[in-house]
């Protein structure tokens, strides 16, 4: 059964907490064992499908971008999923270049946990 948005707010309170501070213990009590997590690089989607994917993701990013923020956030709770509208500004750590991109994040949910997080990015115009 699909939690109620109240209920999802909860999760989403917790994972986002977890998520920025990178905090895999924290993220991995409101996510489900086999979570899947969807993120486009490049041209090519990645699926990060256990702990240790995700680990390597957040490390490699660390990499890459800095200053990374979200703005305009809104969920948006649909009956099977949640979806999330965002803005995100950053620097590009190889150019120096600051970016923005909008974006869309498509959650489910299984047993009142995240089962699978599909990130949908693009450049801002």
């Amino acid at each position: 059964m699909t939690p109620t948005a109240a209920d999802r707010d909860v999760v989403f309170k917790a994972f986002g907490r977890a998520f920025f501070k990178q905090d895999l213990d924290a993220m991995y009590q409101v996510v489900t064992p086999d979570f899947v997590w969807s993120v486009q690089a490049g041209n090519a989607v990645r699926q990060l499908a256990s702990r240790e994917q995700i680990a390597a993701y957040f490390a490699e990013r660390k990499q890459q971008v800095e200053n990374v923020r979200f703005h305009d956030v809104v969920y948006h709770h649909a009956p099977e999923a949640t979806f999330m509208t965002f803005r995100m500004t950053g620097t590009d750590k190889a150019t120096g270049l600051a970016f923005e991109n909008v974006g869309v994040e498509r959650y489910t949910f299984r047993d009142g946990r995240l089962a699978v997080k599909d990130v949908y990015l693009k450049p801002a115009s």
